[in-house]
């Protein structure tokens, strides 16, 4: 940075973005920076070299001169208005999350805000901030941290009726009880974040967030046509906006129409208007489960699996419907080719429903021990013996009855009698 300054005028502006390279531009938007004066259009238009700026460095990937850019800023914050202040932190934080990477620095660069605006007062940029770092903590895993700070924050916001803010705090606190595996939590904050909207006007994609939500949750209590319908409108949303949440939105619908038992419907939603926008990775991964869901074929599921690890295995909602998707799929091939047998080689088995001995052997006995089918495994020799299905002897049930109605024909000669007596 160059210790002589520039004037803060739109003529500095245009002069920087007209620089050479980046770099030039750089320095020359530190300098209008470095102008003394306070004049109204100075602080206008040094407003815009601070935009300029962020924007340049981002680009650069610079993350760390943005850190600085807003400490250096400080001074300059306590000229202008608290909004605008609030505005262009919030821009600078905005822009470092662009950047890959940047987890730790995000995160400590919040911490660091928040703490210079609880010394300044400054409630309102502290309290979005403080969210903002929540939101961080919640992607780290993090969560016991993240959780201490939405509980203060939430007391907060709602003793001041901030109603956008608690729909930011109340879906955050959503996601991260569901992250924990504490649904009813979960869905009690987004419940929450529901009556806050419903007061106010939301955004769409602050909508289109509210929507995903619900979608994740009722899918998770295996309500696939209503995360359905949830799905579809967080989709509407993103779409609208060209968000690239969009595409999940899409993924999961497709997830929804799979796990209905209705693969068939698939490729027709790729294949329409919306979904050709979306062609890539994601939407191939749920073609292929769909694919071999629809022919019943553990193979080209597993195949799946291992070519869109990172679509499928690596998020986390996917995976965890795929897991019962698999397990079921397993067991259903698995009891339709045993049931012709009384005796079967374990070896057989595996090379007909094309997986390794080991993994079928395991499910087979967790089969049994879960009582899905009578039998036990004889791994000396290999083999799979099935029992036939013990046939429930009708006398007892019978014997029950007749003694059930003995009891009410004695109770009913008791009343008579004691009636006679009296």
């Amino acid at each position: 940075m160059s210790s002589s300054y520039l004037p803060a005028t739109t003529d500095s502006i245009a002069q920087a973005k007209e620089a050479s390279n980046p770099s030039d531009a750089i320095s020359m938007l530190y300098r209008v920076l470095d102008d003394p004066s306070s004049s109204s259009e100075a602080l206008r238009v040094k407003e815009l070299a601070i935009t300029e700026l962020s924007d340049l460095l981002r680009q650069e990937n610079r993350a760390q001169d943005l850190c600085n850019l807003l400490t250096q800023l400080r001074p300059f914050f306590s000229l202008i208005p608290k909004a605008k202040t609030a505005k262009i932190v919030r821009g600078i934080i905005d822009a470092v999350a662009k950047i890959p990477g940047t987890s730790e620095l995000q995160i400590a660069l919040c911490k660091e805000m928040v703490q210079w605006t609880r010394a300044e007062k400054r409630t309102f940029l502290r309290q979005r901030v403080e969210a903002r770092l929540a939101a961080l903590l919640m992607e780290s895993r993090e969560y016991t941290e993240a959780l201490t700070l939405l509980t203060s924050l939430v007391k907060e916001v709602r003793r001041l009726d901030d109603k956008l803010l608690l729909v930011d705090i109340d879906l955050l606190e959503s996601k991260l009880h569901f992250s924990l595996r504490n649904l009813p939590k979960a869905k009690a904050a987004l419940t929450a974040a529901r009556t806050a909207a419903n007061a106010i006007y939301v955004p769409p994609a602050q909508q289109g967030t509210i929507d995903l939500q619900s979608g994740i949750l009722h899918a998770e209590e295996k309500d696939y046509k209503t995360a359905y319908s949830y799905f579809f409108e967080a989709f509407e949303a993103f779409n609208a906006l060209e968000d690239p949440r969009a595409v999940f939105s899409l993924k999961y619908m497709l997830l929804c129409k799979i796990m209905v038992s209705q693969a068939d419907d698939v490729a027709g939603i790729i294949s329409s208007k919306a979904g050709l926008q979306y062609v890539g990775p994601e939407l191939d991964a749920m073609k292929a489960v769909a694919d071999a869901h629809s022919k019943r074929s553990l193979k080209l599921f597993e195949t799946a699996l291992r070519d869109f690890k990172a679509q499928l295995e690596e998020d986390p909602i996917v995976h965890r419907h795929l897991s019962s998707l698999y397990d079921t799929l397993l067991e259903q091939n698995l009891c339709r080719l045993i049931e012709p047998y009384s005796r079967v080689e374990i070896a057989h088995i595996a090379e007909l429903i094309e997986l390794p001995i080991d993994h079928v052997e395991k499910k087979l006995s967790q089969m049994i021990l879960d009582k899905k089918f009578a039998g036990t495994l004889d791994q000396g020799v290999g083999c799979l013996i099935i029992f036939e299905d013990p046939k429930a002897d009708a006398i007892y049930p019978a014997t029950l009855e007749t003694i059930s109605n003995m009891g009410k024909v004695v109770d009913s000669l008791f009343v008579r009698s004691a009636k006679i007596m009296a």
